[in-house]
């Protein structure tokens, strides 16, 4: 009979224990998914406002084939100023693959993105629509997740 109870009692924590952990995972792939959608709003709302706190001071960014540094300074040189010539950036059809391997993350997007550009003197707005994919490595660094690699490409979609 004790060892029935012993058995019983331990088969008991180890169920608890393994949905705690499972609890704990769809946790932290919220978490992961929080970041990068403030991330995706804040292009959204072409604005680089808030985004500096998502991303480690040593980060780095791809894009297209591109090294563009730091997160600060894909801000300065690239989508920053880039930003002020849009009058639209939105996502759509977008779907994220989070996996968490704490402290790491890993997360893999893809969307389409349609960019409006503001006409100017010497041109018109002009739209522009790709198939984005988008991979990132995120770790745990003072309780939050941050963003330390981001790699984007795009096509024309088909």
């Amino acid at each position: 009979m004790k060892i029935f109870k012993l058995s019983t009692i331990l088969i008991l924590v180890l169920f608890s224990t393994g949905r705690i952990y499972s609890q704990n995972m769809d946790t932290e792939k919220e978490a992961v998914k929080n970041v990068m959608k403030n991330y995706k709003n804040a292009m959204q709302n072409l604005t680089t406002e808030g985004t500096f706190e998502l991303f480690a001071k040593d980060s780095n960014i791809f894009e297209s084939g591109g090294v563009e540094g730091s997160y600060a300074n894909y801000i300065e040189h690239h989508i920053g100023p880039e930003l002020g010539h849009f009058s639209k950036f939105e996502y759509s059809d977008y779907e994220i693959d989070v996996q968490v391997d704490a402290p790491y993350a890993f997360t893999t997007e893809t969307y389409i993105y349609t960019i409006v550009t503001k006409p100017s003197e010497n041109s018109e707005s002009k739209t522009i629509k790709k198939k984005g994919v988008a991979t990132s490595v995120l770790k745990k660094i003072d309780g939050n997740w941050k963003i330390i690699k981001m790699h984007s490409s795009s096509r024309n979609p088909k």
